[in-house]
């Protein structure tokens, strides 16, 4: 049987211990890889890849919509490269939002430039779930040391502290 965090018999959580984050697509089973772990990592690859394609198909669409409206080049060259950059930079600040927490208010300003580059977002989903649950080791940092700070906090001290020995 196991309890909330899809732990098997795991007392530390269950006795009020930290607990740990739930990620995106894999609540908690990330802390011991159960519950389809595997499973799940390869559909975030394959539905991220999946969602990249068929982006790039509707940015596609736009481009020859472009093209049909005789914009010029000036203006497709410029749409183009706002693409390409904000994928980029959504590329970038995705993969390290999931090494580090991010500013909110730092993302709050990216969102717009997040939004176009989009497939910039899913293509760093799909990167590192080759490797990892995206944010997990992040989140397992967190958690081991929450932990561990937990378990200093309520071990019991042996021996009698007044006749400890005082040092000079």
């Amino acid at each position: 049987m196991s309890d909330e965090t899809g732990a098997p018999g795991a007392p530390e959580e269950s006795v009020g211990g930290p607990r740990p984050e739930p990620l995106r697509f894999f609540g908690t089973s990330w802390v011991h890889h159960d519950d389809g772990y595997a499973a799940r990592r390869a559909g975030v690859a394959v539905g991220s890849l999946a969602a990249a394609v068929a982006s790039c198909l509707v940015l596609r669409f736009a481009y020859q919509g472009l093209q049909i409206a005789g914009t010029g080049a000036f203006v497709t060259v410029l749409v183009v490269a706002m693409f390409a950059i904000c994928t980029a930079l959504a590329f970038a600040n995705t993969l390290a939002g999931f090494g580090r927490r991010q500013d909110p208010q730092r993302q709050a300003s990216l969102r717009g430039l997040l939004a176009i580059g989009f497939v910039g977002t899913l293509l760093a989903y799909f990167v590192r779930s080759l490797t990892e649950a995206p944010g997990e080791k992040l989140h397992r940092e967190e958690y081991e040391k929450s932990r561990a700070e937990h378990a200093a906090r309520t071990t019991r001290r042996s021996g009698n502290p007044a006749k400890k020995k005082r040092r000079r």
